[in-house]
């Protein structure tokens, strides 16, 4: 009998070691009313509200986004939120996810955080003189089963609609559910901001049980620069605005101190890098405002601890034209919170209105159906909003270089392949598609190292029996002058050229073939796999290396 896998094994043991260790602590402690609790407060002691909006998002990329055919290789082009002219992208984006990590994380902030939020609200009315089962509004299972994910799939549409960027991912609702929860328990929220980061950890470990890893090079982008801010902040307040409905229906000692509400929201949005305010300066370029941050972090936790513990005290009387009111403190508290939730909201708006300009891309375009895909390098960034705004000594007119993916039709105009990566990696995946259809185009580089200079390259696009070339680099010049003579490389659609200049004269022949020689005005250049050497008399010096790459 062969014997079992150790990662299996481990797999078990991890398992094994939980279930054991939860059971144990148990047993120890005294018998408890936490059962009974949620019982209290769900439906049979669950949250299936959480449930459902966790098994919705995991839908959408299992059958809208095509993980369930290529789990780690999702659409994600179409369904983000581009514009205000393209219904598809802005009804998803909240609900897809860039890959298996990101869903997998959103999912976990989901189960963690959700069920606070879920738990404050309750299946079981507390609404003195309503009953469970008198209406549609108090029953339980349509609070469970309908509200609550309703809520859910109302404040992702916000996040979706009010967010600057084409952003795609649930972390503004998961975001939302943490503010919900925290103006009901702030320090409940850091904790299962915790028990977040353990439930990954299991996650990994029953994944991958053993990871052996290497040094070696990477091309990474600041951590900070993949984070949608914007859209983190926004889904924090709405969920703070959710939250603070069923904050406010409680007597007040039953309230978080304003001390408690302080911390929590104060050490939740650090650890959750609110305040890694960040600006894109074009190329791959992006720059951090952290002190900035910290000061809107700070400011973000007393507006949210002053609008959940304000006094109903009355402020001020107003009198306008025979009408008269009073002004109390909570009311000032709240529309404090509500004019910053607007300002962060605000600017998504013009962003938004923009759709992909018309008229001819830059370079040689390939057509898939309505997307157009080219490579280009130092043009004008399309994905800005519909009016320049410069401030600070920003600017939203910023140029970049990469392979360029628009869709007019679907508004979409997106730098989906930096320069860089493409430099590093060699060949790169682009995935097109729609709503029942992909089509992946690859994106290939190839290119010569000069010697004393950069490097002579091409860009091709296509699959991966058959692509096109669709840009080349400027000729590089070798910085060493031989027997009076420059040598140049000349990238062409169809080959590499040699160029050998004299003065004013000049003579080119094409780069030779594997273990062949070609002579070029007394030069002779002799190319082995990836590297030419180029002789005269009785010099002889490594001239081109293949560029290579990760």
């Amino acid at each position: 009998m062969d014997a079992l896998p150790v990662d299996l094994l481990l797999r078990v043991a991890v398992v094994a070691a939980l279930v054991f260790s939860l059971t144990a602590a148990f047993l120890f402690d005294q018998p408890s009313a936490f059962g009974a609790q949620l019982r209290q407060r769900f439906v049979l002691g669950l949250p299936w509200g959480t449930l459902v909006s966790a098994g919705f998002v995991l839908a959408v990329y299992l059958f809208l986004q095509g993980g369930w055919a290529r789990w780690n290789a999702p659409v994600t082009l179409p369904f983000r939120a581009w514009s205000y002219l393209y219904p598809l992208g802005m009804l998803s984006a909240a609900f897809s996810h860039n890959g298996p990590g990101h869903l997998i994380g959103n999912l976990v902030g989901t189960l963690t955080l959700a069920p606070l939020a879920e738990y404050a609200w309750g299946h079981f009315t507390r609404e003195r003189g309503s009953q469970s089962f008198s209406s549609w509004r108090t029953n339980p299972y349509v609070r469970a089963f309908v509200i609550f994910p309703a809520v859910v799939l109302a404040v992702g549409l916000l996040t979706s609609f009010f967010a600057i960027g084409p952003i795609i991912g649930f972390s503004g609702v998961v975001f939302a559910f943490a503010g919900a929860a925290l103006v009901n328990y702030p320090l409940g929220t850091v904790i299962a901001l915790a028990g977040g980061g353990a439930l990954r950890l299991v996650y990994n470990a029953l994944q991958t049980p053993i990871l052996t890893r290497s040094a070696r090079p990477a091309y990474i982008s600041p951590w900070w620069a993949d984070i949608a801010i914007q859209g983190h902040a926004l889904g924090l307040l709405l969920g703070v605005l959710v939250g603070l409905v069923v904050v406010r229906a409680r007597r007040r000692a039953d309230r978080p101190s304003a001390r408690r509400l302080w911390l929590g929201t104060l050490l939740f949005a650090t650890e959750q890098s609110l305040w890694a305010v960040y600006w894109f300066r074009g190329g791959e370029t992006y720059v951090l405002y952290r002190a900035a941050g910290v000061v809107l972090v700070a400011l973000l936790a007393l507006v949210v601890a002053s609008a959940v513990v304000a006094r109903d005290d009355e402020l001020f009387r107003w009198e306008l034209a025979g009408d008269s009111g009073v002004v109390r403190n909570w009311q000032v508290a709240v529309g404090v919170l509500l004019l910053s939730t607007a300002a962060i909201a605000g600017p998504a708006v013009p962003a938004n209105l923009y759709t992909a300009t018309s008229g001819d891309l830059p370079g040689d375009e390939l057509t898939v159906r309505d997307y157009e895909v080219t490579y280009a390098e130092n043009v004008e960034n399309g994905l800005v909003a519909a009016v320049d705004i410069e401030a600070f000594g920003e600017t939203t007119a910023v140029n970049t270089s990469g392979v360029i993916v628009r869709s007019e039709q679907r508004g979409i105009w997106s730098t989906a392949v930096p320069k860089g990566r493409l430099t590093f990696d060699g060949q790169v995946a682009v995935r097109l598609g729609g709503v029942g259809w992909r089509e992946t185009v690859y994106a290939q580089r190839d290119g010569w190292n000069v010697l004393g200079n950069r490097t002579a390259y091409r860009v091709a696009l296509g699959n991966t029996d058959s692509a096109r070339v669709v840009y080349t680099s400027d000729p590089v010049t070798a910085g060493p002058v031989l027997a009076g003579r420059n040598v140049t490389v000349v990238p062409n659609e169809s080959q590499y050229y040699l160029r050998v200049t004299e003065g004013n004269d000049s003579l080119s022949a094409g780069l030779p073939a594997k273990n062949e020689s070609v002579t070029v005005d007394g030069l002779t250049f002799t190319r082995n796999r990836s590297r030419v050497f180029v002789s005269y008399d009785e010099t002889r010096l490594q001239l081109l290396s293949k560029e290579t790459y990760e």
